[in-house]
C-alpha cells in the first residue's frame, strides 16, 4: 500500500478547506489542528501552525507518503537499498526514508475506509490528484529511491521525473540546487475551465495560463508564499 499524502502547514486552514473544496477534495477528518483531505487519486493533510514560526514555517509543504504495515514496508524498501527506519514522532510511530541526496521524509501508517479498503473518500471528485514534490540536486538518484518504496515510474527527464502510487496521488523529484520538499501542486484529469469556473463561482481567484490552471495561494498574503498553486492536466490529455 502506497499512497501520496503531503502536509501543507498554513495559519489560515479556513481559507485552504474552502479552496480544497472546491477543488473537489473531501475533508474526511477535523481534528483540532489537524484535517485530512482526500482526493480523487492522493490525500493532504493541512497542520495549523502559527503565523512567522519557524518551523515548520507558515505556507510550506512537507513531502510524505502513508503505507499499510509499517514493519513490512521498512523491511521491503531496505531491501531494494534505501534507508528507512521505524520510528517514533510526535504523532506516533511512523517510518522515516532517507535518501542519498540526504532529504529525509516520513511514511506514516493509512487508514482503512469503511468498507476495508485502501479507497479514498467517494465525495472527492475522482478526476482530481494530489502532487507532493521533492526537490533534489540528483534526480535520477532520488527517482531511484521512489521506485525502492514502491512507487511506479511515470514519466522522466534530465530534469524531473514523476511516479504514480498504488493507492492514489503523484510524487514527483524535480532538480534543484538543495535537496528537500517542493511546492504542493494537483492534477485534473479533464478539462480545466470547467474546473476554473468551479473555483470562480465558489468565490476562488484563479486564472488560466498556456495551458495551466494557477489558483491563488490562502498564504500568499503573508509574503512567504508563492502567489499561486499550479493545477495542470493529467499527461496525455489534449484541449482545455
Amino acid at each position: 500500500m502506497l499512497r501520496a499524502r503531503p502536509i501543507h502547514f498554513t495559519s489560515r486552514p479556513e481559507k485552504w478547506t474552502q479552496l480544497l473544496t472546491a477543488l473537489g477534495l473531501a475533508n474526511t477528518v477535523a481534528d483540532h489542528d489537524w484535517w485530512e483531505f482526500d482526493a480523487g487519486s492522493g490525500r493532504l493533510a493541512l497542520h495549523r501552525v502559527a503565523h512567522q514560526q519557524p518551523e515548520p514555517q507558515d505556507g510550506t509543504t512537507r513531502f510524505g507518503v502513508e503505507v499499510g504495515v509499517l514493519a513490512e514496508f521498512a523491511r521491503r524498501t531496505r531491501e531494494d537499498g534505501t534507508i528507512a527506519d521505524m520510528t517514533e514522532a510526535a504523532h506516533g510511530e511512523t517510518v522515516q526514508v532517507t535518501a542519498r541526496d540526504g532529504f529525509s521524509f516520513l511514511a506514516d501508517p493509512a487508514k482503512r475506509a469503511e468498507d476495508g479498503t485502501w479507497a479514498t473518500s467517494d465525495k472527492a471528485d475522482p478526476a482530481i490528484t494530489v502532487v507532493a514534490t521533492w526537490v533534489s540536486p540528483a534526480v535520477d538518484d532520488s527517482a531511484q529511491e521512489l521506485r525502492n518504496i514502491g512507487a511506479r515510474p511515470r514519466t522522466a527527464d534530465d530534469d524531473s521525473a514523476t511516479f504514480t502510487t498504488k493507492n492514489g496521488g503523484i510524487l514527483r523529484v524535480v532538480h534543484g540546487a538543495t535537496a528537500g520538499s517542493g511546492e504542493l501542486a494537483f492534477e485534473y484529469d479533464g478539462g480545466l475551465e470547467p474546473l476554473l469556473d468551479r473555483l470562480t463561482d465558489a468565490g476562488i481567484d484563479a486564472r488560466m495560463g498556456d495551458g495551466v490552471l494557477y489558483v491563488a495561494n490562502p498564504d500568499a498574503v503573508g509574503g512567504s508564499a508563492p502567489a499561486s498553486i499550479v493545477v495542470e492536466r493529467k499527461p496525455g490529455l489534449t484541449g482545455q
